[in-house]
Parts: C-alpha cells; sequence; structure tokens
C-alpha cells in the first residue's frame, strides 16, 4: 500500500471527514515518527511494531562502475520490529 492509497482508505472510511484532514492528519503521524527517529528516540505502535535506528560502523566500499574502494561513512539507518501480534497474523 502506497500513501496516497492509506490516504483513500481512511477517507473512505471517514465520511464525517474531508481529504484534506485526513491528509493531514497521515503527514503528522508520518511526521512525528521521522521527528521522533531523527531525535534519536524510538517509537512503538503496540500490536504493530516498533521504530527505532541502528548505527552503522564506517567501511570500505567499492565503487561498482570501477572497482575502486571508496569511504562509507557512519550513519544511522532506520530498524524495524514488529510486534507480536502482526508476526502472528502473518503467519497463519
Amino acid at each position: 500500500m502506497i500513501r496516497s492509497e492509506l490516504v483513500k482508505k481512511l477517507e473512505a472510511e471517514n465520511p464525517g471527514m474531508t481529504g484534506e484532514e485526513v491528509e493531514r492528519i497521515v503527514d503528522l503521524f508520518f511526521n512525528q515518527i521521522i521527528q521522533r527517529l531523527a531525535d534519536g528516540g524510538r517509537v512503538e505502535i503496540r500490536g504493530f511494531g516498533a521504530f527505532s535506528t541502528r548505527e552503522r560502523q564506517p567501511r570500505k566500499g567499492r565503487n561498482p562502475r570501477t572497482g575502486s574502494a571508496v569511504d562509507v561513512p557512519a550513519k544511522r539507518v532506520p530498524y524495524f520490529k514488529p510486534g507480536k501480534e502482526i508476526r502472528e497474523r502473518l503467519n497463519k
């Protein structure tokens, strides 16, 4: 499901809300998750899962075109750990 499909689905399930209101809510939801992760925090949605970040150490990589070594800097990457309920529903 892509973001626009989510907005349409929520709009259909909530006829009392306009498309703009639903879009603002979806934007707010995702922006809050992103901001919390950017601040180094963790976001847990019970029954769904937890979003966090993990540190990646600097390393040597290879340019696929030339084969030359390149330095890949340290960085934080997003990580998602599914909750118990979602794992159970996926493995029925």
